[in-house]
């Protein structure tokens, strides 16, 4: 039965501030789409308040439909060959040093969108040679040449979401995806992604059991995650998915610490955590910092 009341702890202020229509504004103006919009993130204010902003490239119209998300779906429109450009330039406008590239799902396109998700990380990274970047992406049908291509970009962290426990994955999310090959977009990426940090999230209360989380912790580990997100499922719309439980924020930090204890160098749990949600905050994790020191000494030659 779906819970209707939100507990005390579900609380966020209302987007305001001079830094929120700043982004805001620069979005408009450039004609970008942000995941914090149309995912309706509930962190929104507070990043954007600070400046900071998930670009979600390739439009805002998803190809699959999974009960949870805001996204829309249907068919999109064609790629603007202007993009990665536009992004480079709105990072540099907004001083940003990190930044999250993500995208709708994109089954209408031969590589899945891969190479437009790579060229924009390499345009932000020519324009902003200090910035650093966290490519959140689909499964790309599990295609080992497009996941490649986003790597050959090199971004600081590539980011595959499992979404789901697997016992909750065929009720929410779209069968073209599956549990399976989210995991083995993580396999590949870990074996050809050298230096790269390797990232994955999911959400809780849609019925899951600690069980299940404990397993799909160890499903991600298995399979090369460095750092992983735990969050809230927090209904859309009326027309999404339910929420079948509210997990208490005591919950969330046993969770991140069961997490440290399995061996992940990086974990953050709770209600509003979302997957680029401090993205930043990763990159001085020690397991960070050795993978890109890697980074740095590949780069000299070492």
């Amino acid at each position: 039965m779906a819970v209707k009341r939100f507990p005390d702890w579900i609380r966020q202020p209302w987007p305001s501030g001079a830094a929120f229509r700043e982004v805001k504004d620069l979005m408009g103006d450039m004609d970008l789409h942000t995941v914090c919009q149309s995912a309706h993130c509930p962190n929104q204010a507070e990043c954007w308040g600070r400046g900071t902003a998930t670009f979600m490239v390739m439009g805002n119209t998803c190809t699959r439909h999974c009960t949870y998300c805001a996204v829309n779906s249907g068919q999109p429109g064609p790629l603007d060959p202007e993009e990665p450009t536009k992004i480079a330039e709105a990072v540099h406008r907004l001083g940003l040093k990190h930044t999250v590239i993500t995208s709708v799902t994109r089954d209408d396109l031969p590589d899945g969108g891969a190479d437009h998700v790579a060229r924009t990380i390499e345009a932000i990274h020519a324009q902003n040679p200090e910035c650093t970047v966290e490519a959140l992406v689909q499964d790309f049908c599990g295609a080992e040449k497009d996941i490649a291509r986003v790597l050959q970009a090199k971004p600081e962290i590539f980011s595959h979401n499992i979404e789901l426990v697997e016992s909750r994955f065929h009720t929410m999310r779209d069968r073209r995806f599956t549990y399976q090959g989210s995991l083995d977009v993580l396999r590949m990426a870990r074996g050809m992604g050298g230096p790269t940090v390797i990232k994955s999230a999911f959400m809780l209360g849609c019925g899951e059991t600690e069980e299940d989380v404990h397993k799909t912790l160890h499903d991600l580990l298995d399979h090369g995650c460095d750092a992983v997100s735990i969050g809230q499922y927090l209904q859309p719309t009326p027309k999404h998915g339910d929420v079948h439980t509210f997990i208490h924020p005591d919950q969330f930090k046993t969770f991140e610490e069961v997490a440290y204890a399995m061996g992940f160098g990086f974990a953050v749990a709770g209600p509003f955590v979302r997957s680029s949600y401090r993205s930043e905050t990763l990159l001085e994790a020690p397991v960070a910092k050795a993978r890109l020191g890697q980074a740095v000494e590949h780069s000299h030659g070492i």
